[in-house]
């Protein structure tokens, strides 16, 4: 999408050396700390709102036919994060060099940019239109998800085989027919079929196909909605906190998610 970028993105100097002097070597027989996306969050440098703007101007003139989301400054002096759309870049504030990749917190084991990356993804639950949602729901349904999926989604069904062994959830399933040719007919028939928890389980559980069936169905809806919030592939899951993970989840995986939403 930015290939435009691929002939002049260069390492910036600073963050190499600041990397090389905060990444100190472990002691023999001490273990190395593990890399994460999780930790503290980020110290801004100050940065006036003015300074910002001219990042963005001189970034856009640099790739002319990019438009800026929104520029931030970052914990390391005269390096500015850039957001184009869902992506972030880094640039100094003249934009004569850019970095694609990581920012990482060397002394903190930090992924301080898939940090960043989950909190802008994520989507406040009690904004979803789950009217337009197929609902099941298991046991005392305290728990909620929603997922964008596919009829033709072959990890979207194997995430409702994993959901087959958790109880105490509800599953909004947000119709996002987006993967083969036929996948809006499936998600139509689907949604106009009596009862749509029904149909939908017997075609992703038990690959019975669903009748031909025809009524108004949200999918235009639904699909401007996903391209909204850059949902890019099936299943996104939507967890109650507003997080968001994408691709199919095994199982502990899943449940140690669910705990944690309900821990916060």
């Amino acid at each position: 999408m930015y290939s435009v970028l691929a002939g002049s993105v260069l390492a910036l100097g600073m963050l190499g050396a600041a990397r090389a002097q905060d990444a100190k070597a472990p002691a023999a027989g001490d273990a190395a700390p593990a890399m994460s996306v999780e930790g503290p969050a980020e110290q801004d440098q100050p940065a006036s709102a003015d300074a910002l703007a001219k990042v963005k101007e001189a970034f856009e003139h640099r790739f002319a036919g990019i438009q800026v989301t929104a520029v931030r400054p970052t914990p390391l002096a005269g390096l500015f994060e850039v957001q184009v759309d869902m992506n972030l870049m880094y640039t100094d504030a003249n934009a004569d060099y850019v970095l694609q990749g990581s920012l990482i917190d060397a002394k903190a084991r930090v992924d301080l940019t898939a940090q960043h990356l989950a909190k802008l993804s994520e989507v406040p639950f009690d904004t979803l239109p789950l009217n337009m949602a197929i609902k099941q729901v298991k046991g005392n349904g305290s728990r909620k998800i929603a997922m964008f999926e596919d009829p033709n989604c072959g990890y979207c069904k194997q995430m409702h085989r994993t959901l087959e062994s958790v109880d105490n959830i509800t599953i909004y399933t947000l119709l996002y027919p987006i993967l083969a040719p036929d996948s809006t007919v499936k998600a139509r028939n689907i949604w106009c079929a009596k009862d749509k928890a029904v149909a939908w389980r017997d075609w992703m559980v038990n690959a019975k196909t669903p009748a031909q069936a025809q009524c108004d169905a949200p999918i235009d809806q639904l699909l401007a909605l996903g391209h909204k919030l850059s949902v890019r592939g099936t299943p996104t899951i939507i967890f109650a906190d507003g997080s968001r993970v994408g691709g199919a989840m095994p199982l502990d995986a899943f449940n140690k998610k669910l705990a944690s939403v309900k821990a916060k």
